[in-house]
Formats: C-alpha cells, structure tokens, sequence
C-alpha cells in the first residue's frame, strides 16, 4: 500500500500544476464509475455538478472528480477531465454519446503566483492523462500547488498549504483513501497533540488562529478567499446517500485538524465515492473516513515545499 487514496482498488490520481504561476489542479478518475455524494461545509464554495449527487436525482455514478487550484476559473479544468475520458469511451450512455460525469470544487490561490493563469480545458486533459493507480506526488502538486494556510493575520504571514493523501485497510480487504488540497483561512494543527503545523508566521512563531479571534482580530482576507477540499472513497457498495452521510461524516476530519474550520472564507468541501465491493456499514466508513482525511491533511501540510517566500512547515525554524 502507498498510504494514498489509489490504494483503494477503482480509483486513479493524475497532477498536473504550473510551478511558476503556482497553480494546478488534480483528476481523481473512476473509469467504471463510482456512486458519490457530497457535502459542502464552508460559506465560499466554487463547485459543479454538487446538485446532481443529491439522493434524490438522476444520475447514480460519477466518472471523476476535479480539484482545482483558480478560483471558479479553474472549474474549466473538470471539461478538460471530460474531454479525456469521452476519448476514452467513458461515460453516461446517453444513446447518442458517453457523457462523462465529472463534478469539480475549486480553491482559491490567485494572488499567489501569477494570477492571470489558471486551471483551464488542457491543464484538466493533461492531469487525467497523467493519472495512474501507483503512487503520486504530494504538496507542492495537483490542486495543492498554490494552496496556503494561516491566513487570519493577512496573506502576507501565511505558510504553505499543499495536497495530501492517506488511506487505511480494514482487516476485511476494504479499503478507505483521502486526498485533500489544504488551504484554509485557518491554521493546521496535529489533532494528538495540538501543535500547530502551519498557521500565521510572523517575527519567527506561529500565531495561533483562535486566539486572534478571541481577540477580536478583524481579518483582512476577502470571502471565498481559501478553501479545502477533498475526496474520500473506499471499494464498498454505498447508495447515494449513504455516500453523501460519509462525506458529512468526514468533515470531522477538517474541523479535528484546521482551527477554525468551516468559515465564511472557506469553501470545505467533500466528495464521497464506493467503487463497489461489499455492504459496510455507514457509520463504520463515515467514523474511519474522518480519520484518514486527518492523515491527509497532515500528510499535505508536511509534504509542502516553501516557495515565493511562503514558508512551509519543513522548513520553520527548530525551536517551533
């Protein structure tokens, strides 16, 4: 096992990302399709295709799911994802073509890097060309290349963000697997300990995120300006809304790790998917589910690299 979200049999993972703008998106495929739901937990979200995984509507399976780095920009990527696995002949067969099911979140990293490049058709065709069930690379990478964390004392003093991934094998062969692009207006913090991870750096410490609230710190981080999101799956069969209840469920995963959580300048947002296998049940998945999107979150805050004078956790000084 790779200790990622491709260890869950079904599932592939392609990155594609522009180092300089600092920007990029990830494509999780699922070329036989997988029963997904969704939950949206923050107040900012740039989405598509979220109302089609309500339980109560049509299409039963998704073919991939985009995240993104640029803004509701970079939702253009999700038609690149399409593009690719139509030329596969994957799809919903709608008689006169495969329309392939490709809902997509997107976070918000214009103002690092190069604003004026985003996501778009090709960088979307190329990551899902990219995808493969080994082993993938994480921080810097994917929809986690200009991700940041901290940002509650301005953007000047925030750290690196990143993609993460993290997965866990039951006894009986299922499997659970998270990726996740961190870059909350909040800090990170490692949920054994309380020690935070990433968060606003400045003359040299992390400031802790709720005490700048406690002082009634005004932010000065626009709305809509941060954003986590991320996939959870797992080789059982799930309906529809058992898999919108495990992304509900897994949001515990978010508000266990990133302090605060949930905000009016976030986004958070979980998909859920079953690539089929046998009956589990729900709140056995939902529990575990929070517990590998801890993993994943980690696992993206320590996987970062610094860059454009943005710290990242490697590289604080040793007395944090």
């Amino acid at each position: 096992m790779y200790d990622q979200i491709t260890d869950v049999p079904g599932v592939k993972v392609g990155n594609k990302e522009n180092q300089q703008a600092l920007t990029g998106c990830t494509a999780i495929l699922f070329e036989n399709g997988a029963v997904a739901g969704v939950d949206v937990r923050g107040s900012a979200p740039g989405t598509r295709e979220t109302d089609l995984l309500n339980p109560i509507n049509l299409v039963e399976k998704v073919h991939a799911i985009c995240l993104s780095g640029g803004s509701a920009f970079g939702l253009d990527a999700a038609s690149g994802i399409m593009k690719f696995l139509e030329e596969q002949e994957i799809g919903l067969d709608v008689g006169v073509a495969k329309v392939p099911i490709v809902p997509a979140a997107v976070l918000f990293d214009l103002p690092i890097g190069d604003p004026k490049v985003r996501p778009d058709i090709q960088m979307g065709y190329e990551a899902a060309n990219a995808a493969t069930a080994e082993k993938f690379s994480t921080g810097n990478y994917g929809a986690g290349c200009g991700a940041t964390a901290g940002k509650l004392a301005g953007l000047g003093f925030c750290m690196k963000g990143g993609l993460g991934s993290a997965s866990l094998r039951l006894e009986n062969g299922v499997v659970i697997g998270a990726i996740v692009a961190v870059n909350p207006v909040g800090d990170v913090r490692e949920p054994s300990t309380g020690e935070i991870l990433a968060g606003p750096f400045k003359n040299g410490i992390i400031l802790d995120s709720i005490k700048l609230l406690e002082q009634n710190y005004q932010p000065t981080i626009p709305a809509g300006s941060n954003t986590t999101i991320g996939v959870i799956a797992v080789n059982a069969d799930l309906t529809k809304a058992e898999a919108t209840k495990v992304a509900q469920m897994a949001q515990d995963g978010y508000a266990r790790t990133i302090f605060p959580a949930h905000t009016m300048f976030d986004g958070d947002t979980i998909f859920a998917v079953a690539t089929g296998g046998e009956r589990i049940p729900v709140d056995v998945i939902g529990g575990l589910a929070a517990k590998v999107m801890e993993r994943a979150i980690i696992n993206a805050v320590k996987s970062a690299d610094s860059v454009g004078g943005i710290i990242a956790h490697k590289d604080l000084p040793k007395n944090q």
